[in-house]
């Protein structure tokens, strides 16, 4: 069967084809991400800065950090933040929104690099959160331990990303908005339905929050959370780093 979008494929071409994805997004990213939420995207985002109990002074990592939005919310915290993402596009949106940057906090750094070999020593801060990232890696094991891998023990990691609904005629209406309605903002904004089709083929390959949840105990953290949101359509998984062996 014919994937919903060309932007989705298995194996080594994965990244290739998400980083032309992020290309052809970047400048009305947030704007699709306004509208197709109805604005409910803003509010996630904030529950997740919430959850992740950010404490001045600390060190906080937002990885697949896209324009921004999460890691200028951390420093708006008072963390010592810094985003990574491995888009040229949507990293220069994010470094033009640091240039213009008036709050009093210290703006975050941007940094180019791989989620799936991140440029950071071992245990190196206290606070990790990915958003809507997770779910477009190549290997998504692979990306689960390197998240654990840079916190410190005690340290907090947070992933927010589209859901998968326990209730199944919630889950089939979602489906079916992700599948009709969505598209048709890659189609106005970007001259290309694929761009949009792509959330749905990915989120039907991935496991979701309660695959999310599993594996991350699997690896070792013990105290983990499910927060589900607009009745699990998206999702915030939140585990601690235990004191040793959680990779």
């Amino acid at each position: 069967m014919r994937s919903v979008s060309r932007y989705y494929v298995e194996g080594e071409r994965r990244a290739q084809r998400v980083g032309d994805l992020f290309a052809a997004v970047a400048p009305r990213y947030d704007l699709i991400n306004d509208l197709q939420s109805f604005g409910l995207h803003r509010l996630w985002k904030r529950r997740l800065i919430r959850l992740a109990g950010v404490r001045p002074g600390e060190r906080a990592l937002d990885v697949c950090c896209g324009t921004g939005d999460v890691a200028f919310a951390l420093a708006r915290a008072g963390a010592a933040a810094v985003g990574l993402d491995f888009s040229g596009p949507m990293l220069s949106v994010a470094r033009d929104r640091a240039r213009r940057w008036r709050g009093s906090a210290r703006p975050p750094e941007f940094h180019q690099g791989d989620a799936l070999a991140l440029p950071f020593p071992e245990a190196s801060f206290d606070v990790v959160t990915l958003s809507y990232g997770l779910r477009n890696l190549a290997d998504f094991d692979r990306g689960l331990r390197e998240l654990i891998r840079m916190l410190r023990p005690g340290g907090r990691l947070l992933i927010l990303d589209f859901g998968k609904p326990d209730w199944k005629p919630w889950r089939w209406l979602y489906f079916q908005y992700l599948r009709w309605i969505v598209p048709i903002f890659g189609r106005l904004f970007c001259g290309d339905a694929d761009t949009h089709g792509y959330i749905l083929e990915s989120l039907k390959h991935y496991p979701a929050q309660r695959g999310v949840d599993a594996r991350l105990r699997e690896l070792g953290c013990p105290e983990t959370r499910v927060v589900n949101l607009f009745g699990g359509m998206m999702s915030i998984n939140r585990a601690i780093r235990p004191d040793a062996g959680a990779h």
